[in-house]
């Protein structure tokens, strides 16, 4: 699968992803802040038509029941008015009821609102008892007039939570008409009181502390109510607060605070009650024009948030996905010179100099786009100069470490085989067996510097001095692999199959064999052995070598089997891996296939695969 670009353009799309997200949540939250107040506009109707009239005249006719109620208990009323009422009362309610719990209503009311309406509901099923306990006249005025205050109470909290003018000022002039609306309840509250109890009598002390408590509740939240409101909405509550009624209204207030005792006349309360009445239906039309003009400016806002934004939004990320690409382009372009740098020309021009071929300098294409991507590419010229000179620096430096190598390796070679041929003369002369027993001794020593010499040859690229020009029998070959080894007494040889090996690969195989050998002997235990064994297969000749060590853990195993595979190039800072580097650059120059695998009894196998193309039938003796 092609993944060319994918990679720059998701980074670029991520990059830009940020800004357009953003972009979107802040368009989303606009639209949606301004759909919100459009979507409390639709329901200004819906809540004003089913819940917020009904409630009012429910309220209402509550009020009067709780009138005639407090009278009632105090013989001040007949039963006859009073059932009147509760009929009045029970019809309002019912109304309310049916049209609050309409599907399409509950549809558009909130949950806030929706939780609301379930208490006054509830605080509605409390009427029939305190409706019971005036029937009885077994209770206290003040316990009445709580129970019904309890009911009318939940229903002004309802109000609170039905203000959905989205106008922040009007929103506040609604809320302190509402709190009017409070007071005028108050008020209402301090009417029953004063009603049950009649003009010329006294209030116990519950009655007494209950209107203490209305009386200074009520002036309150008058005030916190007025001191919000503007100067055209609070004109009706001024002109009443200098008026004769209020005035004559507070000094009643006052004076049954002071003294219990209630004056015989008792018109200033319904009086002033009626102007309360009045002045509160009169603020109440003249805040409801102002809503329209509010809703006309909330839905431009839809309009240009929701519209131009939206347009915008569009945009922006038609702009964005365009740069994007240009700039993917530009990237792309930049990393295909990069790769066809890192993947083509240096790996070409490594491998020329390896094999000491002449690799000529080539130049990247130019590359266009921004200033930037230019400079990038200019920059990456010059890293290819660099790796170019480089290459050439270490490919000669290679080959003079080589040619060192080589030449000591030859000097010492030729030193050693000198060597060996003196000890030959001098132990086929030696008839003392301790001083014979010295001579062969040196004799193995030799041999073994002599197989490190031919190491550095073989690291260096070329191929040792001694050779065979006829096959030699696999045994012999196995046996002077052994006996290159230091511990030589450890290692078993098992019967060997009757096959022989081409003269041309007798000297790498011993040297192969000798070097696997060797490394069983020294990483396993000096009291074990380490068993060869071969055998004859299909495609070639087996040749096993298997210790009792420690083992290998297997990543490390794993490791060291690719590089016998792979037949890396040598590196001189790995100097303890000689012998792998030589293991792996002889199995390649024969074919052999080598490879570690865990042995049985906790060591480690080495397996040689000799290919059949290097057997052959007729073998001669290694002298």
């Amino acid at each position: 699968m092609d993944n060319s670009g994918r990679p720059i353009r998701l980074k670029i799309t991520a990059l830009l992803l940020v800004p357009i997200i953003s972009l979107v949540l802040l368009w989303s939250f606009a639209a949606s802040l301004t759909a919100g107040d459009g979507l409390r506009l639709l329901e200004i109707n819906t809540l004003a038509s089913n819940v917020a009239l009904p409630s009012e005249k429910a309220v209402m006719e509550l009020q009067n029941e709780r009138l005639h109620s407090a009278r009632y208990l105090n013989a001040k009323s007949d039963q006859d008015a009073l059932l009147a009422q509760r009929l009045k009362s029970d019809q309002a309610l019912a109304a309310f009821r049916r049209l609050a719990l309409a599907d399409d209503v509950q549809e558009t009311v909130g949950d806030e609102l929706r939780i609301r309406l379930t208490s006054f509901f509830a605080e509605l099923d409390q009427l029939p008892a305190a409706r019971a306990l005036v029937d009885s006249r077994s209770a206290d005025t003040v316990r009445v007039i709580d129970t019904y205050n309890r009911i009318i109470d939940s229903m002004f909290r309802m109000y609170d939570r039905m203000i959905l003018v989205p106008d922040i000022s009007i929103y506040q002039q609604a809320r302190s008409v509402t709190a009017l609306g409070e007071a005028k309840e108050i008020l209402a509250r301090q009417r029953a009181l004063l009603s049950a109890v009649g003009g010329g009598g006294r209030l116990g002390d519950a009655e007494h502390t209950a209107f203490a408590r209305m009386v200074s509740t009520r002036r309150l939240v008058s005030q916190q109510a007025m001191a919000r409101l503007d100067a055209e909405l609070r004109a009706p509550y001024d002109r009443l607060a200098s008026s004769a009624v209020s005035r004559s209204y507070t000094l009643l207030e006052t004076r049954v605070v002071a003294s219990r005792d209630l004056p015989a006349d008792l018109s200033p309360v319904d009086r002033f009650w009626a102007e309360v009445e009045r002045d509160q239906a009169e603020v109440v039309d003249m805040l409801v024009p102002r809503v329209t003009p509010a809703a006309v400016a909330v839905l431009v806002q839809i309009a240009v948030a929701g519209g131009l934004g939206l347009i915008m939004l569009i945009l922006s990320v038609l702009l964005s996905l365009r740069f994007a690409g240009r700039l993917a382009a530009e990237l792309g372009a930049l990393r295909d010179a990069a790769r066809e740098l890192a993947e083509v020309r240096l790996p070409r021009l490594v491998a020329r100099l390896r094999r000491g071929q002449d690799a000529p300098e080539e130049s990247l294409p130019p590359i266009d786009g921004a200033p930037e991507i230019r400079d990038i590419g200019h920059a990456l010229d010059s890293v290819r100069h660099t790796a170019y000179e480089a290459a050439v620096d270490q490919a000669r430096l290679r080959r003079g470490v080589s040619q060192v190598f080589v030449s000591l390796a030859r000097r010492n070679q030729s030193l050693l085989h000198r060597q060996l041929t003196q000890l030959e003369a001098m132990q086929r002369k030696e008839e003392q067996p301790e001083t014979l027993a010295d001579l062969y001794r040196l004799d193995h020593l030799t041999t073994r510097m002599r197989r490190h010499a031919e190491n550095l040859i073989i690291l260096s690229g070329a191929t040792p001095g001694r050779g065979w020009r006829k096959p030699v029998p696999m045994v012999d070959v196995l046996r002077a692999a052994v006996a290159e080894v230091e511990d030589y007494a450890r290692v078993q040889v098992l019967p060997t199959p009757p096959a022989s090996l081409a003269g041309s690969a007798v000297a790498d195989v011993i040297h192969l064999i000798a070097e696997l050998v060797e490394n069983a002997t020294v990483f396993s235990p000096p009291q074990t052995r380490v068993i060869v064994r071969s055998e004859v297969t299909a495609t070639g000749l087996v040749v096993e070598i298997e210790d009792r060590g420690l083992g290998i853990p297997e990543p490390e195993l794993d490791e060291l089997n690719r590089r016998l595979a792979d037949s890396p190039e040598f590196d001189l800072a790995d100097s303890d891996r000689l012998g792998l580097f030589v293991v792996a650059m002889l199995a390649s120059r024969q074919g052999v296939q080598v490879a570690l695998r865990p042995s049985p009894y906790g060591g480690i196998s080495a397996v040689a695969l000799i290919p059949a193309s290097i057997l052959a039938e007729e073998a001669q003796a290694i002298s």
